[in-house]
């Protein structure tokens, strides 16, 4: 038998066990190793968007005190580029090919930030200082920074081989069915707008160190990733090595978001030169460099248009969305515009679907997935696009959403892009959200601000998305000699607490504290395989794993123990780290069952749960802003949530989760904006000019769950790591168009609202 322990199990709210290090400076980060006899990397950047380049000589650096090797493109021809597997079918059938990321451009530059040479030295200020020895010809070119201009006739050519700037072109949906539901609609709603640019700015900056160990005839790289294994992968590929050659090792991680999946030019850069030098080299960027080089997120511009009959209910969607990639194709940059538009009908009844989706190359950082990949996106588009269509059809947001939501009975659902929607509960939430707002007394609120002179507004976003993506995640548990229990997994904490929500399912089956279990990733030695984290997997996919392993070992723990014991196994239960026949005060402790065990199989349970459909979280968020119309200056006095991510792992860990998730949507909405000028020189370079969401933004935010368990998933459980993010966006602009459409009839205002661009856009509209 095995007694539950609710303190430490499923839905126990325990307090994150990792933390302890953490805040006392025990974490430890890739940029906190120091091999004996390192050495320091620095890359040399082009200030050029687009040209060609002839490196003069690299001598004097050469020369530099302390300098040891400078590495040009001309010295890398036996390591290839940084190839993007990613790229979908076009309507035709074919694939486009690919542009891919060369580790040091050989003789052009597509972007600012662009890498030309290597310099390792003693420091990274002589390598750097070295750096500006290296004699370089550029011949600049006009560059293409601009999304919605970059198919323009004449507009300059990133890749002029391709004769245009298109990258890739798919389309989903039926196009003749929904030509025939626009010409059988009594009103069609367009709207038109860019969803900005964002830089992922986690709060470590990436940082590599590559050794050769010359007794094991391998590489050893150590970086902050979100998984050892995808990284092992493509750095293998590009090095043309087998994967038995590269050991990937990753420490501490402060933060993700889905840069830190891919695979960047130093990390070949760093193992090169380590086996040149037979020394480790270390190279750590700093935040300009973070601004110039690593993936961005988001970028489109978007035009859609909803077909709807006389009552306002939805016929059909066709949506035209152009995708910026950036200079290269980055590692999953072609797919993320994709799989948006896979969510593209949300939670609603749609039956006619069209959407064209067009990638460019501009001369600009390449972009890739960033927290929600895609599905913030999508859900952005038809949130605002939603909205667009209560105003022009008379309905309250509510209204128009209730009368074109999913029904619960129309569960399983499939959408007109394929997506299998399993269960669903849509009005619920939006009703429970809005009475936990009081939304019915959002007049009276109104009524208050306006005799203060400011303007009010209350926006909704009933949002969903595809996470826990069909896979596995394989977890194995070994009972250790002092009776501890160590996880091995091959995902990735950034700062989620792993280690203290899967220790919580393997307490579950163990009957004991997490204080005894201890977790283990980021090694490629210590694991066979790994998906890593990203697309909300780590739980719905790894923690029932992680519970499967546990139930393993219990298994295996009771049959020693009642062989040391001797009894039955049935007579066995586990519990506070002992193995006790039940009724009497015979037992024994897990220590004494390690000891006891013939082999360390004896002792390990694995666990693997193969899923074959994505889960689909889904929920209702609610914010309310005051604005003061004399300065644009913006204050959000409520925001409500409620989600149903199927089943709830820990209260605390998910509303850490939400809670972060949210800051970042509303700095999408109200604060980020990357900028490139029109020669593609990034304006917005370092937290001067670019600007994060604060304290002072933040809101209290009031979040509770509406569960409805996932039929797709073992547990019920439906993913959380990114819903915060997809949820907000919507919600703070639906609530920031409300306040100035009722105060001045304005209907529309671009990402990032900022309190000059609200100011800006009522100035406009007086004039008008």
């Amino acid at each position: 038998m095995n007694v539950m322990t609710p303190k430490f199990g499923m839905g126990a709210s325990v307090l994150r066990k990792e933390d302890d290090a953490f805040i006392t400076g025990r974490g430890r980060y890739t940029d906190d190793i120091t091999p004996n006899g390192t050495l320091f990397g620095y890359v040399l950047r082009s200030p050029v968007a687009n040209g060609s380049f002839s490196i003069v000589s690299v001598e004097a650096a050469r020369e530099a005190e302390g300098v040891h090797l400078v590495l040009t493109g001309a010295d890398l021809g036996h390591i290839g580029d940084l190839v993007s597997p990613a790229m979908q079918k076009q309507p035709d059938g074919t694939r486009a090919p690919t542009r891919d990321i060369p580790v040091l451009c050989r003789d052009r530059v597509r972007h600012v930030g662009d890498a030309i040479a290597f310099i390792v030295a003693e420091t990274r200020e002589q390598a750097q200082d070295a750096a500006e020895l290296i004699e370089v010809d550029f011949d600049p070119e006009d560059a293409a920074a601009d999304t919605k201009t970059a198919l323009d006739a004449g507009a300059p050519l990133v890749w002029p081989e391709l004769g245009s700037n298109r990258a890739f072109e798919y389309r989903l949906g039926d196009k003749k069915l929904t030509e025939k539901a626009f010409a059988d609609a009594k009103h069609v709603t367009k709207v038109a707008f860019l969803n900005n640019r964002l830089v992922c700015n986690y709060m470590e900056p990436r940082s590599a160190i590559g050794e050769w160990v010359e007794a094991e005839d391998r590489f050893v790289l150590t970086t902050g990733s979100q998984g050892v294994h995808g990284v092992q992968g493509l750095v293998c590929r590009a090095m043309k090595i087998e994967p038995a050659k590269l050991r990937v090792v990753t420490p501490d991680v402060g933060g993700g978001f889905g840069p830190k999946s891919f695979v960047y030019r130093e990390y070949p850069l760093v193992l090169e030169a380590a086996k040149r030098l037979g020394r480790p080299v270390k190279w750590t960027g700093d935040r300009t460099e973070h601004f110039l080089e690593d993936a961005q997120g988001r970028d489109n511009w978007v035009e859609a248009e909803m077909a709807m009959d006389g009552e306002g209910r939805f016929l059909g969607l066709r949506i035209d969305l152009t995708a910026n990639i950036g200079a290269y194709c980055h590692q999953y940059g072609p797919f993320i515009p994709w799989m948006g538009a896979t969510m593209s009908t949300g939670v609603y009844d749609i039956k006619a679907l069209d959407v064209l989706v067009t990638g460019v190359y501009t001369s600009t950082v390449p972009v890739d997935a960033y927290r929600g990949a895609g599905r913030p996106e999508a859900a952005f588009l038809i949130e605002k696009l939603v909205d667009a269509c209560a105003r022009d059809m008379k309905l309250s947001p509510d209204e128009i959403r209730a009368r074109n939501f999913i029904r619960p009975e129309q569960f399983p659902y499939r959408t007109p892009t394929g997506r299998n929607y399993d269960v669903g509960e849509f009005e619920g939430h939006m009703r429970q959200a809005m009475e936990r707002a009081d939304w019915a007394g959002f007049d009276k609120r109104l009524k208050k601000s306006a005799a203060g002179g400011k303007i009010r507004g209350i926006g909704m976003a009933t949002y969903i998305e595809a996470c826990a993506f069909a896979g596995s995640e394989p977890a194995r548990v070994r009972l250790e000699e002092d009776g501890s229990v160590t996880i091995f997994i091959g995902t990735q904490s950034n700062g989620q607490g792993h280690a203290t929500a899967y220790a919580q399912f393997v307490a579950d089956k163990l009957n004991t504290d997490i204080s005894r279990i201890n977790l283990r990733q980021g090694d490629t030695d210590e694991l066979a395989k790994g998906g890593g984290t990203g697309g909300s997997r780590s739980i719905p996919l790894g923690g029932v794993s992680a519970a499967r392993a546990g139930e393993d070992l219990a298994a295996k723990m009771r049959k020693i123990a009642a062989d040391e014991l001797e009894t039955a196994e049935a007579d066995i239960e586990l519990a506070d780290g002992e193995a006790r026949v039940v009724g009497t005060d015979r037992k024994v402790s897990f220590a004494d069952i390690a000891q006891a065990a013939a082999s360390a199989d004896d002792v390990t349970g694995q666990g693997e749960f193969v899923q074959d459909e994505a889960t689909y979280p889904n929920g209702t968020h609610i914010c309310e802003v005051e604005i003061d119309p004399d300065t644009g200056a913006l204050e959000i006095v409520r925001y409500t949530i409620v989600d149903d991510f199927g089943a709830t792992v820990n209260p605390l860990l998910l509303a850490g989760q939400v809670h972060g998730g949210v800051v970042q949507g509303l700095g999408q909405a109200l604060t980020e904006e990357t900028v490139f000028s029109e020669d593609g020189q990034l304006v917005t370079a370092s937290f001067m000019d670019y600007t994060m969401p604060r304290a002072d933004l933040t809101p209290f935010i009031d979040f509770e769950t509406r569960n409805v368990p996932s039929t797709t998933n073992a547990m019920g459980i439906k993913g959380a790591g990114e819903a915060g993010t997809i949820g907000a966006a919507p919600a703070a602009i639906n609530a920031v168009t409300d306040a100035l459409n009722r105060a001045y009839g304005i209907d529309h205002i671009e990402m990032p609202a900022t309190p000059l661009r609200i100011w800006q856009t009522i100035q406009d509209h007086r004039a008008a």
